[in-house]
Parts: structure tokens; sequence; C-alpha cells
């Protein structure tokens, strides 16, 4: 890339799943790279790689706490998504949504910036509506165990709108549904990365619920690229947008296609599904293939294949070390 044409940019959350993904892709592109993280969920193993690369940069920082660099798009992917990271702790977890929207919209504002808000399916909650068109507002319990996540990317999806209303700054609202791949945390407590760890070690599948609920299961290589041309869209379609796979699977079906795949010995165990679990989830992709000219390509037996190819030598490093 001409270094005349070449963008700073700074994606928070960057040593995360996705963040760590989207770096890549940014400075494959010929872009500077600033990873911001404060390491919570994110792990400095996903961007070792680049961290020789001579235009990347990492800052240990939570965005709770203000940050002032010179950049010109900003990737705002910082919060823990899974159950288990971010009920660990709700506060800090709301906090990072709402407080860390504000910084990352203020430092936007003063840069004459663009900003990506990396929202999520769960602002829809247990839907009424399937699969979930932008236009739904969504059944979210605000004092349930996952209203930290849920609510707080509610909130920050409202200052983002705020901001481009009041303040004309160009945002981008991008509203994730299940993604994976390699780079997942291996004890997140999603589903996919859970199957695959217990399969691979041969302990039970555990089910939560019959195994009815469904879930639309996106590979990260298709996700990242949706968010690169989500960014690069002109700035009169801020969103919200869904993004993810339409294809539906019960989670009955995902576990018997992980024990086909790994050649596992392990069973199903069957368990009460947890308090405010939707029991849907699939989103309708239209806005995005007609505004971006976007859909997921890699199908669930080949994005699988590659995710427990990652699992498995993470599994062999650590019998090793």
């Amino acid at each position: 890339m001409n270094q005349f044409k070449r963008k700073r940019i700074l994606v928070t959350g960057g040593a995360g799943f996705l963040g760590s993904h989207l770096c890549r892709t940014l400075l494959d592109q010929g872009n500077e790279v600033i990873c911001a993280d404060n390491f919570y969920t994110g792990t400095k193993d996903n961007i070792i790689p680049m961290l020789y690369h001579p235009q990347f940069e990492v800052i240990r920082h939570d965005i709770t706490i203000p940050l002032y660099v010179e950049v010109d798009e900003i990737y705002n992917l910082a919060c823990p998504a899974s159950p288990i990271h971010y009920q660990f702790d709700p506060v800090q977890t709301t906090k990072t949504s709402v407080h860390g929207a504000i910084n990352m919209l203020g430092l936007t504002r003063r840069l004459k910036a663009k900003i990506f808000q990396a929202s999520t399916s769960e602002v829809y909650g247990d839907p009424h509506v399937h699969p979930q068109t932008e236009e739904y507002c969504g059944n979210v319990n605000p004092v349930g165990l996952r209203a930290c996540y849920d609510e707080g990317k509610r909130c920050a999806e409202t200052l983002f709108f705020d901001y481009y209303r009041q303040f004309q700054l160009p945002i981008k609202v991008a509203r994730i549904f299940n993604t994976y791949g390699p780079h997942m945390h291996p004890n997140d407590g999603r589903v996919i990365s859970n199957f695959i760890i217990q399969a691979l070690l041969n302990r039970p599948i555990t089910i939560f619920g019959d195994g009815s609920q469904t879930r639309s299961f996106c590979y990260v290589d298709d996700l990242i690229r949706a968010f690169v041309d989500f960014m690069a869209s002109p700035n009169d379609f801020p969103g919200p947008v869904n993004l993810g796979n339409p294809e539906e699977f019960t989670i009955a079906e995902l576990a018997h296609l992980i024990i086909e795949l790994t050649g596992t010995k392990s069973m199903i165990e069957y368990q009460p599904l947890p308090s405010d679990d939707p029991t849907q989830r699939c989103p309708d992709i239209r806005l995005a293939k007609e505004k971006l000219g976007w859909e997921p390509q890699v199908p669930l037996r080949s994005g699988l294949l590659k995710t427990i190819e990652y699992f498995e030598e993470r599994i062999r490093h650590a019998a090793l070390t």
C-alpha cells in the first residue's frame, strides 16, 4: 500500500478472538495497526505472530479509561463476549460497554475519524421474531444474569446513534451472531469451543436443555471480511446490520457433527438450561447482502475442521509444556 494511502487504525480488544484476526487482516492490507487490550480475555498468544511486524503496536489499556492516540479509524471490539467471562464481573462488563463506548466515541469525534462498533445478536434477547431482522427491538430481561452484556451493548448502540445524529459522527454498528474459528478461548463457555475441547479430551459433551435450541455459526474469516467491507461502505449506511450465517442448526446436531469430525468416544450429557438462554438465534442478513454484497462462504463442516485442528495443536502444545 502507498504510504500516503495507508491508514492508522486502532483495534480495541485487538488481542481477543475476533480482534486478533482483524488486526492480521488490516496489516495484510498495508495499514498501521494499534492493538489496545487489557488482556482480561484476550491473550498475547493470539498476537505473537504480529509482534515484530513494523506496522503493529500493542498498548495494554482498559477502554473504561480514556485513551489518547492519533488514528484514522477505530474498531471497538473490547468487551468479554462469553457468559462465563462477562458474568464473572458484571459491573465491569457494563462499564466496558458503556464507558468504553463514550471514551471511544469521544476520541473519534476529536479526531474526526470513523468508528466501528462490535454489537451483538444478544441485543435481541430471547427473540419472539425469527429469524431476527434489524428492525426487531428484542426481548431482553434487564435484570437477568445476562443483562450486563445484553443491556450494555444495547446502551452502546444508543450512544453510537446519538453521536451519529447529534454530531454527524461516521459510525458503523454491526450485530454479530455466533462466530467460531481459531483463536477462540478454550475455556470461554461457548458451545463450539466447549464441544470441541470435550470431544478431543474424550470427556462427556455437555448439552444444556434438550438440545433442540438453535444457533447459526459463522466462520471467523467470513465475519472479518464483513467488518472490513462494512467499514469501507458509504457513511450514509451506519447500520445496524446483522452479520452472521443464516444456516441454522440445533445444538444436538452440532454435538453429533463434532463427534463425527473428531472421532471421539465422548457421550452426550444433558444438563439444565441456564437462565435467559435464547431458544432461537438466527440472523436475517438481507440488509448485509443488499448494502455490502456480503454473505458467508465457509460451510460449517469446513470451518469446524479448521477449528478442531487449531484446538488439537493447542492441546498438544499444552501436553509438552
